[in-house]
């Protein structure tokens, strides 16, 4: 049986109904949820109840706020909306739960619920227990990241002056998010453009005294180990669920930046070092300098990649572009969910931690971020890093922690990544979910990494209750009927918390 895998292209809304919000709404909502600490109330979003009964009032703190704090960043974290704002009671939470988690069809939830603040354990099912994440797997993967590289860390992309005259090496560091135009300063997808890294070369080349021919070299070696995972499906590969990896491309390997679904290049370097060509090309046109047809790889004077970011000690830049911050890459990973970029960012994290660039050496990388951090990794198996097979085995507790880390934790450096948990009914993985029915009341207010394979479903995020309380959790569904009513089922369940007074 084909799976279902947990890509962009499987978990992103595709042309389904929606919801329509009034433009200065969504603006306002936006903008508020662009502050990840300093305002913590996420506001409700409002509707007549579908049942004909009359729904509860939306708690002040769920309301759309009359105004908008500075983004100027919160180190301390997300916290209760008072100390007074009481913790629910583990019984009446339980109790509510148990009657939302249950499977429809076959196979079973496990599932934690944590008061953010303190730890808490509100609710356990099976919280220890190994179980298969989906792409829940890349919320560790963007903490380790974020631990290693850094929010505010850029990844170059350089064109070196090889040692053969008139010889120019195009030299990955770790950029696949490129633009095949010019950089784009306010985005993400495209911020390092190779018609700009082309137009500098000629510039550079210019001042050399070169006219040409310039011959266009290759040196993707920044990567180490096999591209492809041997764990990893080949028909998710060919569906493009993911491809083999390399160290600069186009679009995160897609051959459209519209379209995020359908095969990749299979060779998403050479792709981007044929586009850079004929970039370079056309731009010398203009300038009276002539470009030699094809890419060939080769390390020239790039020689042997140093310092993990594709320069080599002693080689002439000619021209350079940088990549979008890896808070901003974290974001659009967690938003879309895509297994490339995860990927890549995983064995960029592998580099910074002084592993190989390999796969293992992500899986290593990321492991070793999550011991320090202080979470338990007793019961992790990691195959990969971005959730793609059914080899990953993660438990529902150690995913909930690592959530709470992020909201609540020590470590400053994860708060960038909450701008990444799709919101539901607005945005990412869960813009077309949450939209009817009783989970409509979670919708606006409930924060989630999902996760999609054929058999696997999970929800890991946090929510602010109808008490003001902040909750983390995280619930995984395994061995479940394919087709079957299961992410309402997760929809429903996150939803409890959002509406829970549980006292």
């Amino acid at each position: 049986m084909k799976r279902k895998t947990s890509g962009a292209g499987t978990e992103q809304a595709a042309g389904r109904p929606r919801r329509v919000l009034p433009l200065l709404f969504l603006t306002l909502l936006l903008l508020a949820l662009a502050v990840p600490a300093g305002l913590v109330i996420a506001p409700a979003l409002s509707g007549g109840s579908r049942s004909g009964e009359e729904e509860p009032p939306v708690p002040p703190w769920q309301q759309l706020p009359s105004t908008l704090a500075h983004r100027t960043g919160n180190p301390a974290g997300i916290q209760p909306l008072s100390d007074a704002a009481p913790v629910p009671e583990t019984g009446v939470l339980t109790a509510q739960l148990n009657e939302t988690l249950k499977a429809d069809g076959a196979g079973t939830f496990a599932g934690v619920v944590q008061d953010a603040a303190t730890g808490k354990l509100l609710f356990d099912r099976g919280a220890d227990e190994a179980m298969v994440p989906a792409s829940n797997m890349k919320l560790l993967t963007a903490a380790a990241a974020l631990r290693a590289l850094g929010p505010d860390r850029r990844f170059s992309t350089r064109v070196l002056a090889s040692s053969a005259p008139g010889t120019v090496v195009l030299t990955g560091g770790g950029d696949v998010l490129l633009g095949a135009g010019e950089s784009a300063p306010d985005a993400v997808l495209g911020h390092a453009g190779l018609a700009t890294l082309a137009q500098s070369t000629v510039r550079a080349l210019q001042q050399d005294g070169i006219s040409g021919p310039v011959t266009v070299l290759l040196d993707d070696s920044l990567f180490t180990g096999p591209a492809l995972n041997p764990a990893w499906s080949l028909q998710d590969v060919a569906a493009g669920e993911t491809a083999p990896l390399f160290p600069l491309a186009l679009n995160s390997a897609r051959f459209d930046p519209a379209k995020t679904t359908g095969p990749r290049p299979q060779d998403a370097a050479l792709h981007a070092a044929e586009t850079f060509s004929a970039q370079l090309a056309a731009a010398g046109a203009r300038a009276g300098l002539t470009v030699a047809p094809g890419v060939a790889r080769g390390s020239g004077a790039a020689g042997v990649v140093g310092a993990g970011d594709g320069a080599a000690p002693g080689a002439k830049v000619l021209a350079e572009v940088q990549s979008a911050t890896v808070a901003q890459q974290v974001d659009l990973l967690l938003q879309t969910s895509d297994n490339y970029l995860a990927e890549v960012i995983g064995r960029m994290t592998a580099l910074a931690s002084g592993k190989p660039a390999s796969n293992d050496g992500a899986v290593a990388a990321v492991l070793q971020q999550l011991e320090d951090l202080g979470v338990g990794t007793a019961m992790l198996r990691a195959a990969d890093v971005s959730g793609l097979t059914l080899g990953d085995q993660v438990s529902a507790r150690l995913l909930a922690e690592v959530v709470r880390s992020i909201t609540s934790g020590t470590d400053p450096r994860l708060r960038a990544a909450l701008a990444g948990f799709p919101i539901a009914g607005l945005t990412g993985t869960l813009g077309d979910r949450y939209l009817d029915g009783p989970a409509a009341r979670g919708a606006g207010l409930v924060r989630a990494k999902t996760g999609t394979l054929n058999t696997v479903l999970a929800l890991s995020g946090y929510v602010v209750d109808a008490d003001g309380r902040l909750l983390v959790f995280s619930f995984i569904g395994n061995g479940l009927t394919p087709g079957a009513a299961n992410k309402a089922v997760l929809d429903r369940t996150a939803s409890v918390l959002a509406g829970c007074g549980c006292r």
